[in-house]
């Protein structure tokens, strides 16, 4: 038997194609209160788009640990042979929702775990490193990136002017311009949690570590004219192939590392540990294995479990906690905040952000589109004496907890032995790249800087990249001049 058309509250409707009408000839009235329910609902279908990494792809899947880190952290999800759900959202950065997928741009990578004491959300990037350092500059950095008021187009001259003003963004711009900055696929490239984190053991003791999300399908990247055909032929490539690889069985997988650093040895290091545009040395920090991490199932419903999914960093579980990475401690406000003006005061309640292996004993109270609520018989207050909740320290995550100087200033990071704008930029290009990448890297700056970049910008430009490396602006100065003579 065939299933009847409803209201939202389950009245049968008359109709799935004719209105109520005053004869056949006449106006709609008003009371037709099913087509009034349709045309509102329609009318707020959409949520208001992400800031940024509003263009994006997510999955369900699972972290299976196969090694013991329980030496530096007592999360219950590192446990050896712990298994725990996750959500994860891939995405670009700058883009709007209907912005081409290959257009050239670093890829968020979140990464949300179910945990039995909470969620813990993991959101990082496909780099282990980011243009700024300074929550302070970040709406100044992300206008760069989006579009003119007045034309409201993208301006290749507005990105290079504030890359070239900040010289910490040269370590990140290599990367963008490198190979990397076109992974072929979401499943063909890293994730990193990119900041410094913190983790704390059962006896206490506390560390600092960086998480290294390794694909299992092998870095491959797309050359720039590979991504041009793409963004006009499908603009959704990334979302339709991860989506199809996993209907086709094809789970995609990561090998999780972590890098970890005793607390004493971080004022010490070479580099400063908690700089975002910095990565530390493999070599004084080797990686050390987690767990491999699979996606193994789509989402049911687009909009439900991605486009309403939120992750953030201040949603950490015992075990894991902050460092002085004066981005992540921006993050940590800025992301919850953005949720409850984007999906509302409630959006933890929603199906992909509800928490799903732990219990949820909350105060928080009222609210629009409120659905879950605690018996009427638990207050509504803290302190109590009715039985309501209480907080338990030795339950909750301490990882808010490291020594600084109780000095209220504003300034930069303290300065370490080997730190610089352009230092590690500079070993990238020499020490990592081959010939053939650092070629493809000079004609991926050449053509987006002959895209509209002028003066007095585009002298800055060519300085810019003398400071990464002298061969490589030279390089690009000429290929640039070359451009615009011809």
């Amino acid at each position: 038997m065939t299933k009847p058309t409803t209201t939202n509250t389950g009245v049968p409707v008359p109709s799935d194609s004719d209105s109520l009408t005053a004869g056949t000839q006449g106006p709609i009235l008003l009371h037709d209160h099913y087509l009034i329910e349709k045309l509102a609902q329609f009318n707020r279908e959409r949520v208001p788009e992400r800031i940024v990494h509003a263009k994006g792809a997510g999955a369900y899947g699972e972290l299976v640990v196969t090694n013991d880190v329980s030496r530096y952290t007592k999360a219950k999800l590192f446990r050896p042979g712990a298994r725990t759900e996750s959500l994860a959202r891939f995405s670009t950065v700058a883009g709007e929702q209907g912005s081409p997928d290959t257009w050239r741009d670093p890829r968020g990578f979140a990464v949300k775990f179910y945990t039995e004491d909470g969620n813990y959300d993991l959101v990082g990037n496909n780099t282990p490193i980011f243009f700024i350092k300074d929550p302070l500059e970040f709406p100044d950095f992300i206008r760069s990136q989006k579009r003119l008021p007045g034309s409201g187009l993208r301006d290749h001259n507005m990105q290079w002017d504030f890359w070239t003003l900040r010289p910490e963004t040269a370590h990140q711009v290599t990367w963008l311009m490198g190979d990397r900055g076109i992974p072929k696929t979401y499943r063909h490239m890293n994730g990193y949690g990119s900041h410094t984190y913190q983790w704390i053991n059962a006896a206490g003791e506390r560390f600092w570590v960086k998480y290294h999300f390794k694909t299992d399908q092998g870095i491959d990247h797309l050359t720039q004219a590979e991504a041009d055909r793409l963004a006009g032929a499908d603009a959704d490539y990334h979302r339709r192939d991860l989506y199809e690889a996993i209907d086709r069985g094809e789970f995609p997988s990561w090998t999780l590392y972590v890098q970890v650093m005793p607390v004493a040895e971080a004022e010490g290091y070479r580099f400063n540990p908690f700089d975002l545009t910095k990565v530390w040395s493999h070599r004084d920090y080797p990686l050390i294995e987690v767990g491999k991490w699979t996606l193994n199932r789509n989402p049911g419903n687009y909009f439900v479990d991605v486009e309403q999914a939120a992750f953030e960093p201040s949603n950490v579980v015992p075990g894991i906690g902050f460092s002085p990475d004066k981005m992540l401690l921006g993050r940590v406000f800025a992301y919850a905040d953005a949720h409850r003006y984007r999906i509302g005061t409630n959006y933890a309640q929603l199906p992909p952000n509800r928490a799903r292996a732990a219990e949820v004993n909350s105060y928080s109270k009222e609210g629009a589109m409120r659905y879950d609520y605690n018996d009427a018989n638990v207050p509504v207050y803290a302190p109590n004496s009715f039985g309501g909740p209480h907080a338990d320290p030795e339950r909750a995550p301490d990882g808010g907890v490291w020594e600084f100087a109780p000095t209220v200033v504003r300034s930069g990071y303290i300065e370490h032995a080997e730190d610089g704008d352009f230092a590690q930029a500079g070993t990238l290009v020499r020490a990592v790249f081959d010939d053939e990448q650092r070629d493809r890297l000079v004609d991926n700056i050449v053509g987006h800087v002959l895209g509209g970049v002028r003066e007095p910008v585009l002298s800055r430009v060519f300085e810019y990249w003398k400071n990464v490396d002298a061969e490589l602006g030279k390089r690009v100065e000429e290929g640039v001049r070359a451009g615009l003579d011809g």
